[in-house]
């Protein structure tokens, strides 16, 4: 039965409240608990003067060795492989551990601070600059920065991030204000770039802030809204620039070979024809000779034969004959192409006269071209 139920044990409440059902009285309550806490500790409230001192002061030893204890624990802690720690004592510095377990006076004697030195952090860049030729241009882009010092990262610089701003703003402005606004709005982005990367190491060196600069990206690189149209004109104009030139370049790429191959054909053919003239000269020459020397063997019989070969190659070559027949004073014109163009009879008739023309007129043309030969000799012989 419990003690607050109808006819239950009154004395039990614990409250204090002997036979009464209102509500406890806090006062009393916290007395009582005072009271109990004193005699733990030896207090006048507990009986047994000099056991209750004793073991009161035993136990507040206990609970001060387990503070002490676990005040003690609270100084452990651990240091990644990427991490160093900084340890303050009362706010100075006084160590720097490396990766692993370590321990420091607890709070408020020491403190750890950690340092991540392989993350790489970016930091944005925005600035509007002026160029050597005295144009204007807002740059964008990030810095991406690592800790390469983490004591002089923490103490030598307040704001590490806004001196690494300020040093890449400086550096960028005087690596700009060397370069014209047409290569810096183009190609010179990269080189730009790298300038600024080393300046700025160079700076942060200097003032000691513990920055590695790992990289500088020049993102945009544009004149002011106000002047984007008009700057807009000229990169277009110098993109067709760069195409035209790379279309002329094509196409000289393209003429050029087919005219060097032309050039060196024709030299070919020029020395080909050379060689075939020179050789021919010689040949004939060399014939002329021989001619010469067998017509002084026989000069007779060279004459003959040369008639006849003469005869052989102009006869050969003409398709009309006329003939002159002997005891008539009327010159016949027979038109041999017309005639053996013909068929029938016309073909026989004309196979007929060409026969006769032809031998009268070679008879005549030998005896003509035998005087001419004897004429020439004779010339000759009188030299």
């Amino acid at each position: 039965m419990a003690w607050n139920e109808p006819g239950g044990n009154g004395d039990k409440d614990p409250w204090g409240n002997r036979g009464n059902q209102g509500p406890p009285d806090l006062d009393e309550v916290f007395k009582n608990f005072q009271r109990k806490f004193g005699s733990l500790f030896g207090g006048k409230g507990g009986r047994g003067g000099g056991r209750g001192s004793g073991a009161g002061r035993m136990g507040i030893g206990i609970v001060i060795a387990i503070v002490l204890l676990f005040w003690m624990a609270t100084g452990f802690y651990k240091i990644e492989e990427a991490e160093r720690g900084i340890i303050l004592r009362f706010g100075e510095h006084v160590s720097t551990t490396q990766s692993g377990l370590h321990w420091h006076w607890p709070t408020p004697i020491e403190s750890v601070t950690k340092v991540d030195i392989t993350k790489v952090h970016p930091v944005p860049l925005r600035a509007t600059m002026l160029t050597q030729d005295e144009n204007i241009v807002d740059i964008e882009g990030t810095i991406q920065y690592q800790v390469a010092d983490a004591t002089a990262y923490l103490f030598n610089v307040r704001t590490p991030e806004i001196s690494l701003s300020q040093a890449a703003e400086s550096a960028l402005r005087e690596s700009i204000g060397k370069s014209k606004m047409d290569y810096v709005i183009t190609e010179g982005r990269g080189q730009i770039a790298f300038e600024v990367e080393k300046l700025i190491q160079e700076i942060v060196d200097f003032y000691g802030t513990g920055i590695k600069v790992i990289k500088v990206n020049i993102l945009h690189a544009k004149p002011p809204e106000a002047v984007k149209d008009a700057f807009d004109d000229v990169t277009q104009a110098r993109e067709d620039e760069v195409r035209l030139t790379n279309e002329a370049e094509a196409y000289r790429n393209e003429v050029v070979p087919k005219a060097r191959g032309a050039a060196a054909r024709l030299r070919e053919e020029a020395d080909a024809y050379k060689k075939e003239v020179i050789a021919r000269a010689e040949g004939e020459a060399n014939r002329f000779s021989q001619q010469l020397s067998a017509y002084e063997r026989a000069p007779g019989v060279t004459r003959d034969r040369l008639y006849l070969d003469m005869m052989e190659s102009v006869l050969g070559n003409s398709s009309k004959v006329l003939v002159d027949l002997e005891g008539n004073n009327n010159l016949l014109y027979l038109p041999l192409d017309k005639l053996m163009s013909r068929s029938g009879t016309t073909d026989a008739l004309s196979d007929s006269l060409q026969g006769l023309t032809q031998q009268q007129d070679l008879f005549r043309q030998a005896q003509q071209q035998s005087q001419r030969t004897r004429n020439n000799l004779r010339t000759r012989e009188a030299r």
